[in-house]
C-alpha cells in the first residue's frame, strides 16, 4: 500500500489541505503545532473511522461543525479513494455516513455503511486497524514503547502479535469445555435409562403385546355397539311414533277445551254488548228529548226577537250589536234632554227678568208695553214647546230602555241554550257511533259464537281415544335399548381409555427407549470429544514454545536485516538475538552483549527501529503474504541531537531503506528534514496550518 496524497478539511488547525506525496522518504517538517501530527490523524481516520480515544473531539476543528477528509493511495497497481466525514449533533461528534465512500478509479465498491467499508478495505490492504497503530503508525513517543516493557509484557504483546496467545487461550478456553463434557460424562454414566436399558425393552415389548390384544378387544365391542344402535333406533322411532299419537290425541283434547273457553267467552260477551246497546239506545232517547226542549225554548227567544223588529235567525253578534245601538241612541237623548233644560232655565229666566223690569235681558235697553208683551208671549211659547220635546224624549228613552232590557234578556238567554245544544249533539253522535260499533261487535260476535260451535262439533266427531299402554310398551323397548346400547357404549369408551393408556405408555417407553440409546449413543460420542480436547490442548500447550521459538529465530533475522541496512557497512557490527521473552540483546565486536537498557539514547532509537521494522516485515507476511510496504513515523528523533550526527545518520539511513516502499515522517528538525526524498513544509498562519511542498 502507498498513500497518494490526502485532502483534509476542519481537522484540527487545518481549514482545508492538500497534501501530496510520493515514493520513497516523505517529511513533514514544521515548528511545534503546525498541523503536522493532524495529518497522520487525518490519514487513520480515513482509513478505519475509529476514533483513538473515546470521542472524536481531537479531529473536529474548534467552532466548526463538520469536517471531513478524502484518502487516495495505490495498491495493487490500482489507484482507490475513501472520503468520511464527522457531524456535530448537539453535546456529540458522529461520523457522516453521507461522506463515507470507497472507489476503486472512478468506480464506487461501497458507500454508507462503515462495514461495508471496513470489510472492502481489508480485502485491498489484508490488514486491520490493530495492525495498521501497532505497526504501521509509529506514534509520537511509541517508537520504544515495546523495548520499555516489562519481559513478561513484551511476551504478551509478541504472542499477540504474532497469534500465538490465539494456541494459550484455546489451551485456557478448551479447559471449560472440557469440565462441561467430563461432568456430562458423569451425568450420562449414572443416567437410570442408560443403566436399565435392557428393563426398559423387555417392557416395551410387553406393551406392545397388551396394545395387540386391546384393539382386538375394541373392534369387537365396536361390532356389538353398531347391531345395538340399530336396535336403539327402532325402538325410538316406535317411541316417536307412539308420543306422536299422543300428542295428537291431547291437542285435540286441547282444541276441544278452547273452543269450549272460546264459546262461553262469546256467550258472555254477546250479553254484555246487548245490555250495552239497550243502554246506549235508552241514553240516546233522553238526549233526544232534552234537545227537543231547548229547541222549544230558542223559538221562543226567537219570537221575543222577531217582536223587537229583528229576524227570527239573527246572529248573537247582530244583538250585541243592536243593543249597542239602543245604548247609543240613548246617550244621543240624553244630550238632548240636558240642552233642552238649559233652553227652558233661560226661558223662565228671561221671563222672570221681564216680568220684573221693561229691560231686554239680552241688550238692556229699555222696552215698549207692547213689545214686551209680545217677547212675553213668544217666550212662554218656546217654554211650552221646550217642555214639549222634554216629555217626548223621556217617553222615548224610556222605550229604548225597555228595548234593551228585552234584548239583553234574549241575548242572555240565547246563548247557553246553543251551548247546551251543540254539547247535547256532540254526545248524540258519539252515543250514536257507540251504538253502531257495539251492533257491529255483537254481530261479528255471534258469528264467531256460531262458529266455534261448529268446531267443536266437527271436533267431537275426530276425537278418539289413546291407548297409554302401547306407549308405555314403546318406551319401556326404548329403555332397554337405550341401556344396552349405553353400556356397550361406555365398555367402548373404557377399552378405548385403556388403549389409549396402553399408547401413551407405550410411546412413554418408546421415547424412554430412544432416549437411552440417545444416551448411550451421546455418552460414546462424549467421551471421544473428551478425549479429543485433552489431546487437543496437550497438543495447544507443547506446540506453542515451538511455535514462539520459530518465530523468534525469525524475528532475529529481520530485525539483524533491518539494523544491517539501517547502519550500513560504516557503522560498527552489531549482531543481534532475541531471547525467548522476545528481548532484543546487542552483542558488540568484542563479544560482549548488551540489553537495550544499556544501550545509549541514539543506540536505543537504531535498536528500536530495526526492532519495530522486524517485527513488522514478519507480521505484514504472516498476515498479508507481503512484507512491510509503508511506515508512518511521528518525531521519531525523540532522544537524538544534532551535535553526535545521530539525526542525520537516521535520516540516512530512512532515505536509503529499500525494504520499505513508503516512508511519511513527521518532525520539527530541519537536519532530518534535509535528508528526505519528498519534504512538505507544515506552518500556522493567524490560527490556520498551511502546507506547501518544496
Amino acid at each position: 500500500m502507498r498513500i497518494d496524497s490526502v485532502f483534509i478539511e476542519n481537522i484540527r488547525s487545518h481549514v482545508k489541505s492538500y497534501v501530496k506525496f510520493s515514493k520513497g522518504f516523505n517529511c513533514l517538517v514544521g515548528g511545534l503545532g503546525a498541523g503536522k501530527s493532524s495529518i497522520l490523524y487525518a490519514i487513520d481516520f480515513v482509513l478505519f473511522g475509529d476514533p483513538l480515544g473515546r470521542s472524536y473531539e481531537y479531529l473536529l476543528r474548534e467552532g466548526a461543525d463538520v469536517c471531513r477528509a478524502a484518502l487516495k493511495f495505490i495498491e495493487g497497481g490500482k489507484e482507490y479513494t475513501i472520503w468520511r466525514g464527522l457531524r456535530r449533533r448537539g453535546e456529540h461528534i458522529v461520523q457522516d455516513n453521507g461522506q463515507l465512500k470507497l472507489f476503486e478509479g472512478d468506480k464506487l465498491l461501497a458507500e454508507m455503511k462503515n462495514e461495508a467499508i471496513a470489510e472492502q478495505l481489508k480485502s485491498i490492504i489484508g490488514v486491520d486497524r490493530e495492525i495498521f497503530r501497532e505497526i504501521m503508525w509509529v506514534r509520537q513517543e511509541k517508537l520504544k514503547e515495546i523495548l520499555d516493557m516489562t519481559p513478561g509484557e513484551r511476551q504478551r504483546k509478541m504472542d499477540q502479535l504474532f497469534g500465538i496467545s490465539d494456541y494459550e487461550i484455546s489451551w485456557t478456553n478448551l479447559r471449560p469445555l472440557q469440565r462441561w463434557y467430563e461432568g456430562e460424562r458423569e451425568t450420562l454414566t449414572h443416567d437410570p435409562d442408560v443403566i436399565s436399558t435392557d428393563d426398559i425393552q423387555k417392557k416395551y415389548d410387553e406393551t406392545v403385546k397388551e396394545l395387540v390384544l386391546r384393539d382386538a378387544e375394541l373392534e369387537e365391542a365396536r361390532n356389538q355397539i353398531q347391531e345395538a344402535e340399530e336396535k336403539l333406533k327402532e325402538a325410538s322411532a316406535r317411541l316417536e311414533e307412539m308420543k306422536a299419537l299422543r300428542q295428537k290425541s291431547e291437542e285435540m283434547k286441547a282444541e276441544e277445551t278452547r273452543l269450549r273457553a272460546g264459546i262461553s267467552s262469546a256467550e258472555t260477551l254477546c250479553v254484555r254488548l246487548a245490555n250495552e246497546i239497550r243502554e246506549r239506545k235508552m241514553k240516546i232517547n233522553d238526549l233526544e228529548k232534552r234537545l227537543e226542549s231547548l229547541n222549544v225554548q230558542e223559538e221562543n227567544i226567537k219570537k221575543i226577537i222577531a217582536d223587537l223588529g229583528l229576524t227570527a235567525d239573527v246572529s248573537s253578534n247582530y244583538i250585541q250589536s243592536y243593543v249597542n245601538s239602543i245604548i247609543e241612541q240613548t246617550s244621543s237623548m240624553q244630550g238632548e234632554k240636558e240642552h233642552i233644560r238649559e233652553e227652558i232655565k233661560r226661558a223662565k229666566q228671561r221671563i222672570s227678568s221681564l216680568m220684573r223690569e221693561n229691560r231686554c235681558p239680552l241688550c238692556l235697553q229699555d222696552l215698549l208695553p207692547d213689545y214686551k208683551n209680545g217677547l212675553l208671549t213668544r217666550l212662554n211659547q218656546d217654554l211650552s214647546n221646550y217642555e214639549r220635546q222634554m216629555r217626548e224624549l223621556d217617553e222615548n228613552t224610556k222605550e229604548l230602555e225597555r228595548l234593551r232590557s228585552i234584548a239583553l234578556t234574549a241575548f242572555s238567554s240565547l246563548q247557553p241554550i246553543r251551548s247546551r245544544k251543540e254539547e247535547i249533539v256532540r254526545q248524540l253522535e258519539a252515543e250514536k257511533n257507540l251504538l253502531n260499533n257495539a251492533s257491529k261487535e255483537l254481530e261479528d260476535e255471534e258469528r264467531t259464537l256460531e262458529s266455534f260451535r261448529r268446531q267443536l262439533a266437527d271436533l267431537h266427531s275426530r276425537i278418539t281415544e289413546f291407548d297409554y299402554s302401547r306407549l308405555e310398551d314403546a318406551q319401556k323397548s326404548y329403555n332397554d335399548a337405550l341401556e344396552n346400547y349405553s353400556g356397550l357404549k361406555y365398555k367402548v369408551q373404557n377399552i378405548e381409555a385403556q388403549l389409549k393408556e396402553v399408547n401413551l405408555r407405550l410411546e412413554n417407553l418408546r421415547e424412554r427407549l430412544d432416549s437411552a440409546q440417545r444416551k448411550v449413543e451421546r455418552l460414546e460420542k462424549v467421551k471421544r470429544i473428551l478425549m479429543f480436547i485433552e489431546e487437543s490442548r496437550q497438543a495447544y500447550r507443547s506446540i506453542q514454545p515451538k511455535i514462539r521459538g520459530d518465530f523468534i529465530r525469525y524475528l532475529e533475522r529481520f530485525i539483524q536485516q533491518m539494523m544491517d541496512e539501517l547502519t550500513g557497512s560504516e557503522g560498527p557490527m552489531l549482531n543481534i538475538s532475541v531471547d525467548e521473552d522476545y528481548t532484543p540483546i546487542i552483542e558488540g565486536e568484542g563479544g560482549y552483549s548488551r540489553g537495550a537498557i544499556n544501550l545509549s539514547g541514539g543506540e536505543r532509537t537504531f535498536l528500536a527501529f530495526a526492532y519495530r521494522l522486524g517485527i513488522g516485515q514478519l507480521v505484514l507476511h504472516l498476515r498479508t503474504g507481503r512484507g512491510l510496504s509503508m511506515l508512518l513515523l511521528d518525531e521519531p528523533t525523540e532522544s537524538l541531537g544534532r551535535e553526535d550526527g545521530s539525526i542525520d545518520r537516521l535520516a540516512e539511513i530512512l532515505s536509503r531503506l529499500k525494504t520499505v516502499e513508503q516512508i511519511i515522517a513527521v518532525t520539527h528538525s530541519e537536519a532530518f528534514a534535509e535528508k528526505a526524498d519528498h519534504v512538505i513544509r507544515v506552518e500556522k498562519r493567524d490560527g490556520r496550518s498551511a502546507v506547501s511542498p518544496e
